[in-house]
């Protein structure tokens, strides 16, 4: 029976409103040999049964959206649907969202640079903007960025693995003189089992092109790159970084101490953007799931 319903349902919405000779749903009832009673108390059946899925999806989506702390918008938010065997379309998610009034946070358009020219001397650009890498640890990149505390500032070195996207090393303090830095790609080189010719790029602040700096990465065996100065694109990836944590954390927070503001980034950092955040670049997966993946095929290679 729902099959002659779901045929008259068809039909009725297919036909043209202005055409005189359209079938009624009275006739083709009387045509598949069904009562229109029975008819309209099928649709009716069908459409609660949509309603009640929206409602669940409203949910789901609230609830994403929630864990996300109002980051996520109706890509990301589709993505972790997904994840979840949910299946429902982008379009519908973003049209529930407009209806829930869930809008993700927005950049702010003003940025202060950090970036003072230093002695750059015959440092080469070994990325040329390709923040792409076969391997982790093959290819890093780092910058610094700043947070406004009751106390003054903080200081947020970080370092960016290419390969999997995921800060693998970071540092904070009240400056950003070299030892900040040089904290960071340390960390950064006790988390990774670097390969050989592995690369650090960065801007070209006096503190990445210092000579302190250049021996840190000796030693390591880590080679140095720079873009060029005041280019922001030519370190986009740890750029993007800093932009997410502004966005996502930082201008949506007050911290009254140094300390406070540690504690937050280091959460955001570890937590939510290395083990829970998805990331479109790395087809809507973790920095985390990402490196776990690399070192089981490396295990079973």
């Amino acid at each position: 029976m729902s099959d002659k319903y779901e045929l008259i349902e068809t039909e009725y919405a297919d036909a043209c409103p202005t055409d005189a000779d359209a079938p009624t749903i009275q006739n083709m009832c009387r045509w598949l040999s069904v009562s229109p009673s029975g008819f309209y108390e099928w649709r009716s059946r069908q459409e609660s049964a949509a309603e009640e899925r929206r409602r669940q999806l409203r949910l789901l989506i609230t609830k994403v959206f929630e864990d996300s702390d109002g980051t996520y918008g109706y890509r990301r938010v589709h993505a972790q649907l997904e994840r979840w065997d949910v299946p429902c379309g982008p379009e519908l998610v973003r049209k529930l969202m407009r209806e829930l009034g869930l809008e993700p946070c927005q950049p702010r358009p003003w940025r202060h640079s950090l970036t003072e020219g230093g002695p750059a001397g015959p440092i080469p650009d070994l990325v040329r903007r390709d923040f792409t890498a076969q391997a982790p640890g093959e290819k890093m990149v780092g910058d610094i960025t700043y947070i406004a505390t009751w106390q003054g500032w903080l200081f947020l070195a970080t370092v960016i693995d290419c390969a999997s996207k995921k800060v693998v090393g970071w540092a904070m303090d009240d400056n950003y003189k070299t030892p900040l830095i040089s904290a960071a790609i340390e960390m950064a080189a006790r988390n990774l089992s670097l390969p050989e010719g592995a690369i650090f790029h960065s801007d070209r602040g006096s503190n990445y092109t210092s000579a302190e700096f250049a021996g840190v990465l000796e030693s390591l065996g880590i080679r140095q790159s720079v873009g060029r100065t005041g280019i922001c694109f030519d370190n986009a990836l740890a750029e993007s970084f800093n932009g997410a944590l502004k966005v996502e954390r930082v201008h949506r927070t007050m911290y009254p101490t140094r300390q406070k503001a540690r504690e937050d980034i280091a959460r955001y950092i570890e937590i939510r953007y290395n083990r829970n955040r998805l990331h479109s670049g790395l087809g809507y997966r973790t920095p985390q799931e990402v490196l776990d993946q690399y070192l089981t095929n490396q295990a079973a290679a």
